[in-house]
């Protein structure tokens, strides 16, 4: 049964990093980034069911917090490029540079 999630939790992150390697649009990656940070964190999930550690589940809460704290700032920084540049792909932003 748990075989079945990591599979799930494997796709989930090859399809995160095919949306990182492929889009354009800052936003889209953002979204593909939190993709992968969630395949990490249903991994882990199904690892400490597997060990019964309470510790792992811990850390899985703490991953939670933290991909909801890499949102706000993400979505902060878009916002604040979008206001200067309007524009939010990324192949615009590699002019920022220097």
């Amino acid at each position: 049964m748990s075989t079945f999630y990591l599979l799930v939790s494997a796709a989930l992150f090859a399809l995160g990093a095919y949306g990182v390697l492929a889009r354009r649009s800052a936003i889209l990656v953002f979204m593909s980034v939190e993709l992968m940070l969630n395949a990490a964190n249903l991994a882990l999930v199904v690892f400490a069911r597997g060990l019964g550690s309470a510790s792992a589940q811990a850390v899985a809460l703490l991953l939670i917090a933290l991909a909801a704290a890499e949102v706000a700032v993400g979505l902060a920084l878009v916002v604040a490029i979008y206001r200067t540049r309007e524009s939010t792909l990324v192949d615009d932003l590699s002019e920022l540079k220097g």
